[in-house]
């Protein structure tokens, strides 16, 4: 069956798919344990909190007899637009990298890199600013794995530890199934 969506792979995987801002940062040596430990909790954090913000909206289905499901799906809605609001906010008082289409899952990312262009072998890390309302980017380290003569850029990451794997699991398998979702929903003309 077609139903018109791609599920998109990458390393055998399932990977998120969009357009985000984004960065690579070369690093002239490998973090220290310390600093691993301290960045990996923090894109932890990143990725709990972002699952928190998606855990919303309309496609939820209220309790109808619920008296107060009404009011608490309206108490939702101004929250999530606040939060976009100061998202906003944010980004025009802390300017991001460029948007660009690009792929990711646990085990690698993929995205056609600008000027400067990383080079085969490099480590560094690769920021991806998944929502406006979170200020700081997810951060993956690892070391470019290919460059294509179109500037198609592979970085395959160090182990990024089981915690974090699921997360970035979990992230995809939502955003693909929002996807499929949305190509199910009948037209309303």
């Amino acid at each position: 069956m077609d139903d018109g969506i791609d599920t998109i792979v990458l390393d055998e995987e399932l990977a998120y798919v969009d357009v985000v801002p984004l960065r690579w940062v070369a690093l002239a040596r490998p973090l220290g344990a310390d600093q691993a430990a301290a960045q990996a909790e923090h894109n932890l954090r990143l990725l709990q909190a972002l699952a928190a913000l998606e855990d919303y909206g309309p496609n939820e289905k209220s309790d109808e007899n619920s008296p107060h499901s009404a009011d608490l799906m309206r108490l939702e809605f101004k929250v999530n637009l606040l939060l976009d609001l100061v998202g906003q906010i944010l980004v025009r008082a802390q300017p991001r990298p460029p948007a660009m289409p690009m792929r990711f899952n646990a085990h690698a990312a993929i995205w056609r890199a600008q000027d400067p262009v990383p080079q085969v072998g490099e480590s560094g890390q690769l920021e991806l600013y998944l929502r406006e309302a979170l200020v700081e980017p997810l951060r993956l380290y690892g070391r470019v794995a290919s460059v294509g003569v179109d500037r198609r850029v592979k970085v395959s990451f160090n182990s990024l530890g089981q915690p974090l794997a699921d997360l970035i699991e979990k992230l995809a398998f939502r955003r693909h199934r929002r996807q499929v979702a949305g190509t199910r929903q009948p037209k309303n003309a």
